[in-house]
């Protein structure tokens, strides 16, 4: 009676090689599923880019408390993007001051960056990607402006440009 090697691969319903997957793969599966592939994409890509692992009951055993810790990671990091939400409707309005003509006319514009850079200014991490705009400002007035923070969790701000006085002009 022949014996199983240690780290014998498994062979799908359809000749394929089956693998764990460590990592989400896209066209392919998630973390956790039990996938079958063709042997040179398991034993050339998936399992040295570490996206796959053999399925043994201990690498299971292990991916299943990746996914505890993953999990509890996301959910701390959409409680911190909640009170960032929640400290953002705090902030009544944003005051960016641009190089602009007497009819109120910038002389440039103002982006997803300087939105960005004010709030990082009153300690909001607001990343650029962040905020969403239509287009760029190029008036003053006051404008409102979403954010999308991420995990489906957005905050809207009212922003006001105004124009620089004479005397700063650079």
């Amino acid at each position: 009676m022949p014996t199983k090697r240690r780290n014998q691969v498994l062979k799908g319903a359809h000749g394929g090689m089956q693998l764990l997957l460590t990592d989400d793969v896209p066209h392919l599966g998630k973390q956790g599923d039990l996938v079958e592939v063709k042997h040179g994409y398991g034993r050339n890509y998936l399992l040295p880019q570490g996206l796959a692992t053999l399925p043994n009951a201990h690498n299971i055993k292990l991916l299943d408390l990746h996914k505890k810790r993953v999990v509890q990671a996301k959910e701390a990091k959409i409680a911190d993007l909640k009170v960032m939400a929640e400290q953002i409707a705090r902030v009544p309005q944003l005051t960016i001051e641009a190089n602009a003509n007497e009819e109120g006319h910038l002389y440039g514009s103002v982006g997803e960056a300087d939105i960005s850079k004010t709030l990082k200014g009153k300690n909001l991490k607001v990343e650029t990607e962040m905020v969403r705009l239509e287009g760029m400002i190029k008036q003053c007035g006051l404008y409102e402006v979403e954010l999308h923070l991420g995990y489906d969790i957005t905050s809207k701000v009212k922003v006001m440009v105004v124009p620089l006085k004479q005397g700063e002009k650079k």
